[in-house]
């Protein structure tokens, strides 16, 4: 099957055409930039992130986030980005087995991301994904990540709303806070919010971002909470990446946000082009010759290039 076979076959609803073509782009290479390229044009959706601190209750709120839009009627596709075994490189499938109350819905999309090798990474990976699945007509994606390393920023600035997850009692300071994801959240949850402490965890937000002073594209983060175990609160969340949604629109920020994520997108696709076409056997020469310090990397990187 050819490339854009696959791509017009995933574009008609066919579950197992977007499966596949999501494991070419995890694999990268050749045949993922041809359906990545036959694909991206239909890629329109609006890509929800989701991060937090582990034992935040992320997969729980995201299916109970995702009953809420079918409810809606949306459809919706899930990207749950998950550690890598550092033997195999697989994902470790707890998020799906957690989300299983969406099992059979028409209307719902799962996928598990982890690290397979592929030059661009994590991010690179499941950027694609995302827009694979936008392209097979999912108006909302939503990007799950495990904790709050770097990946996960990197995975969370390809989102056009992003949730940060709280939880009462996790330590005297906010965890997002300590995590440095105080810029990238639109929306504060404050999730497992039948737990004590929950008053003082969303104060703590609050002040946090009155001190950060007045935002730059003029959206005040609401700092909302949840029990995502029965659902409560999350009417009030999809409400609130509505509300966000249409301030981009109205505010002239999704245009930015669009031309920032494309710059990001085209010096990845470089950076991965070039990677991989500089690999090989003078690459593996140089790598000895950098770790005995006969050259260093600035070198080595002019030669490869041929500065």
């Amino acid at each position: 099957m050819s490339e854009h076979e696959l791509v017009t076959r995933l574009r008609n609803g066919e579950r197992r055409a977007l499966a596949r073509a999501i494991s070419l782009v995890e694999q990268g290479g050749p045949a993922a930039r041809a359906v990545m390229a036959a694909a991206y044009p239909y890629a329109h959706a609006h890509r929800v992130g989701i991060t937090g601190p582990p034992g935040a209750g992320k997969s729980t709120l995201v299916t109970s986030l995702a009953q809420e839009w079918r409810r809606r009627g949306v459809p919706v596709g899930i990207v749950a980005v998950d550690p890598s075994s550092p033997f195999s490189g697989g994902a470790v499938l707890g998020d799906r087995i957690r989300m299983q109350a969406l099992g059979g819905d028409p209307g719902v999309f799962i996928r598990s991301m982890a690290s397979r090798g592929r030059m661009g990474g994590l991010a690179r990976a499941t950027a694609d994904a995302v827009s694979l699945i936008a392209a097979a007509g999912f108006p909302i994606v939503i990007i799950e990540t495990v904790g709050a390393g770097q990946d996960e920023v990197d995975i969370a600035q390809t989102a056009d709303t992003t949730i940060v997850v709280e939880v009462p009692g996790m330590g005297d300071d906010v965890q997002s806070i300590k995590a440095g994801m105080l810029e990238i959240a639109d929306i504060f949850v404050v999730n497992k919010a039948d737990r004590p402490g929950v008053d003082q965890t969303v104060r703590q937000l609050r002040t946090m971002l009155q001190l950060g002073g007045a935002p730059a594209d003029g959206w005040s983060p609401p700092v909302l909470t949840a029990v995502a175990t029965t659902g409560e609160g999350c009417a009030q969340i999809v409400d609130a990446v509505e509300q966000h949604r249409q301030h981009l629109a109205n505010d002239g920020a999704q245009a930015s946000r669009m031309r920032a994520l494309a710059e990001r997108e085209l010096a990845a696709a470089v950076q991965e082009l070039i990677l991989e076409r500089l690999r090989g056997p003078r690459w593996e020469e140089l790598v000895g010759e950098i770790a005995s310090r006969r050259s260093d990397p600035y070198a080595a990187a002019s030669e490869l290039l041929g500065g």
